[in-house]
């Protein structure tokens, strides 16, 4: 047992009238107990559930960012790369309900000179809903065996990088077991949408679904002090997917700066509100092999939708409407479909 942690234990645990927050400095301990297992299972499990309970401050999860960054894996900035990457910040348990377009949004990127970095596992608890590097792997995209140093090569030559949490970050993976013991999804999940692993400026942009997520998220930012750009996003089931049912709530965030919000509506576009649904992956992958053809589709539309934005909100075009024709003609002129051949060639290659 760890006398250290079965403090921290006791700080978050004692209820709505003793308990207390965490300093950033003691919440940075605990995660650095948690991920060495110097904490035993029992004090791990107890302290997860009870911050979700007490929920997490933005102290705490600063904290927590500043352990992640001293332990997890970093990708290193390439010189040629004239842009800072995006790094997409999306949640771990997966989609349930609706398509993910992270992947195909990250080739369109790409492929316009964007830089990209993903990261996830595998299907996890509480959702069990589909994870990102299930579509990379029907993709013939492996990035589960390879190793960070193949990693930095690979988005080096292509702008896109996935570290892939089981194989470069075991530590963080160790602790997945507790979500599904504790059957709650903890603050790591927060965490997890904020952290950024590349060893340089960046920016970074994550999903949310409760406001005050939003909100924590930023304190943390700002007493860490991070030269980060910051987007976040009320996406499709706390994704960074634009929904086309409901008004898109952007927020943008730089240290000194106030909170800037951007509104987005799909009839503005001649969008319908339809949100594509999430098939099976025979259906997924099939569908999503026709939008790299750049043929019509519901699909298509909410890739246009997404990767409009994202285009012009990272520098890549002058406004939405201007994102979403570059995004329609790198598909058709079958720059996408390129760009994921020469990321399966480096991947593949000896």
């Amino acid at each position: 047992m760890s006398d250290r942690f079965r403090k921290f234990v006791q700080i978050i645990g004692s209820g709505p009238h003793t308990g207390k927050s965490l300093t950033r400095e003691q919440a940075a301990e605990a995660m650095e107990l948690m991920l060495l297992q110097t904490a035993t299972p029992a004090q791990i499990g107890a302290f997860l559930i009870a911050h979700r309970i007490k929920r997490p401050t933005g102290a705490e999860l600063a904290g927590m960012l500043d352990t992640y960054a001293k332990i997890g894996p970093q990708i290193q900035p390439v010189e040629s790369h004239s842009r800072s990457p995006v790094i997409f910040g999306v949640a771990y348990d997966g989609r349930s309900r609706t398509t993910p377009l992270a992947p195909i949004i990250s080739l369109i990127m790409t492929a316009a000179g964007i830089p990209v970095i993903l990261h996830g596992g595998d299907q996890m608890p509480t959702k069990y809903g589909i994870p990102l590097i299930d579509i990379w792997q029907e993709w013939g995209v492996d990035w589960t065996q390879i190793s960070l140093d193949r990693i930095q090569s690979i988005f080096a030559a292509t702008g896109l990088g996935f570290i892939y949490t089981p194989t470069h970050f075991p530590l963080a993976a160790g602790l997945t077991p507790y979500r599904d013991q504790i059957g709650k999804r903890p603050p790591l999940a927060t965490l997890e949408l904020m952290w950024c692993p590349y060893a340089g400026d960046a920016h970074l942009i994550f999903g949310y679904v409760h406001p005050p997520t939003e909100q924590m998220a930023l304190v943390a930012a700002t007493l860490r002090d991070t030269p980060h750009k910051i987007t976040t996003v009320k996406g499709l089931e706390g994704s960074v997917d634009l929904p086309r049912d409901r008004t898109v709530i952007v927020g943008v965030h730089q240290t000194g700066q106030e909170l800037e919000r951007i509104f987005l509506h799909h009839y503005d576009y001649g969008l319908s509100n339809i949100n594509p649904p999430l098939l099976s992956t025979p259906e997924l992958m099939s569908d999503l092999a026709t939008v790299l053809l750049g043929e019509p589709s519901e699909l298509l539309n909410s890739v246009l939708w997404n990767a409009g934005f994202y285009l012009w909100h990272c520098g890549g075009a002058s406004d939405m409407a201007a994102g979403m024709k570059l995004a329609e003609e790198l598909l058709t002129s079958r720059a996408v479909s390129g760009q994921l051949d020469q990321i399966r060639k480096c991947l593949n290659c000896d």
